[in-house]
């Protein structure tokens, strides 16, 4: 009945008078449910004033703390062929343990007495190289007799020099000397001319005089021959001189040739002694590489390359080793969006794959089967996945990780940001705003010592 006529009939007839008017208007069920609706509310309204921590969520996998104590497979530095496999999978290994024997592929190294060949090379290159200094050694020998030899030839040819120039100084003067004798037999001739015509003196005086001014005449002449004889040996012995000296020059350079010839190729052949050493030493290095050995204590995970006489090329992997000590961490992902709002240190609860949780993200304190952990390192470049990698080590003032997760599980983190109202959280979250920004102070780090921005 929707009373909308003006005749309204139930202030005219009492609808309770009838049967299905007592089962209906007697009940008070109706008031029950405005009671639980009227405390629903109020209990609702009270809730919304309850404190939720918001919190960042991210899906991440179990590691290790140090990258030295991840998982790793061992490679080999050289090509070869599986020959022998001491271990199998699952067992034990100390570090140095040879894992597996290989063989060599290349031709160049067939050779079973390769560095015993290179050792007798090297020992002749050596002595190759004493034999270079020794006669560098007689060739400076040799030079310095060839530069002693020659400073006393050119005293020598300096001597005969200087007695050549005295020489010519002498038949010098005795020229002269024989210049004034023949001026002398002359005016004695032209006297003895005169006295002979006026009858004094005897044509014998004449002829005495004649024949002395001839032999005085042929005295210059010798001693003119004799002077020029002189200057003739002064010029010789400048040459032979000039020759003594161009002589060994030649001789004293041919010599330092022939050492810097000698110096050259001893330095080659040290050169050749360093490669030929390097070579030996190569070749002992690349014979212990036939042995493949453990870099560190682990257990032996999987032979990746299983068989014997398999070929296989340098840095391919081998097999798989997880070694024996390591520090659980959690490697876990965020979005772009959320990484201004984690800092080291922050406080972070994590859910590992295989352990029952009852998680309330925003309630941590009443969510069982999570363990702590905080912040260590937040990567500074997006991984491939577009988000961000942040790696996550056991909070010591938190329960104890179990002992039994593995490297590689999954895990789902919560990182806890600041406490807000659920109202607040809900706009937050109908309208898609980010959580709220802050920093952490200077004097701690997490969630309850955030310093609103």
């Amino acid at each position: 009945m929707l009373n909308i006529s003006n005749n309204q009939l139930y202030k005219n007839i009492d609808l309770t008078s009838y049967k299905s008017g007592k089962k209906v208007f007697n009940k008070n069920y109706y008031k029950s449910l405005n009671r639980f609706l009227i405390i629903f509310a109020l209990l609702l309204l009270i809730l919304l004033f309850l404190p939720w921590t918001q919190n960042i969520s991210g899906n991440g996998s179990v590691t290790t703390l140090t990258p030295d104590q991840r998982p790793q497979s061992i490679q080999s530095q050289i090509p070869g062929r599986i020959e022998e496999w001491f271990v199998k999978e699952g067992d034990f290994v100390k570090k140095g343990d040879t894992i597996l024997r290989i063989s060599e592929i290349k031709s160049d190294y067939f050779d079973d007495q390769l560095i015993e060949r290179t050792n007798q090379q090297i020992n002749s290159k050596v002595l190759s190289v004493g034999a270079y200094k020794e006669k560098v050694n007689a060739l400076q020998r040799q030079i310095k007799s060839l530069k002693n030899e020659q400073v006393l030839k050119l005293d020598m040819a300096e001597n005969k020099l200087l007695q050549s120039k005295l020489k010519v100084q002498s038949d010098s003067i005795e020229f002269e000397a024989a210049k004034t004798n023949i001026k002398i037999a002359e005016r004695q001739f032209n006297r003895a001319v005169t006295l002979q015509s006026e009858g004094i003196s005897p044509v014998k005086d004449v002829e005495e005089k004649n024949l002395k001014l001839q032999k005085t005449q042929a005295e210059l002449i010798g001693k003119e021959n004799k002077l020029l004889e002189s200057k003739n040996n002064v010029i010789n012995a400048r040459i032979e001189l000039n020759r003594i000296n161009a002589e060994y020059t030649n001789k004293i350079s041919k010599a330092q040739s022939d050492m810097s010839t000698a110096m050259s190729s001893g330095f080659d052949a040290e050169v050749q002694v360093s490669k030929l050493e390097n070579s030996n030493s190569n070749y002992r290095i690349r014979r212990n590489l036939l042995y493949v050995t453990a870099p560190q204590n682990g257990y032996i995970n999987k032979a990746i390359k299983g068989g014997i006489g398999g070929t296989f090329k340098e840095g391919e992997s081998l097999v798989g080793i997880m070694p024996q000590k390591f520090d659980f961490a959690v490697e876990t992902f965020v979005r772009p969006i959320d990484l201004p709002l984690l800092h080291i240190d922050e406080k972070v609860r994590v859910q590992f794959d295989g352990w029952p949780a009852i998680v309330f993200s925003g309630w941590p304190n009443v969510s069982y089967g999570t363990y702590g952990a905080k912040v260590v390192a937040i990567e500074n470049f997006i991984s491939d996945n577009g988000m961000f990698r942040i790696l996550l080590a056991p909070d010591e003032t938190d329960h104890k990780w179990p002992e039994a997760i593995r490297v590689g599980s999954g895990a789902r983190t919560i990182a806890l940001l600041e406490d807000v109202p659920i109202w607040f959280e809900l706009w937050r979250q109908l309208n898609g705003f980010p959580p709220n920004y802050y920093q952490p102070n200077a004097k701690g780090k997490g969630k309850s010592d955030a310093k609103k921005k």
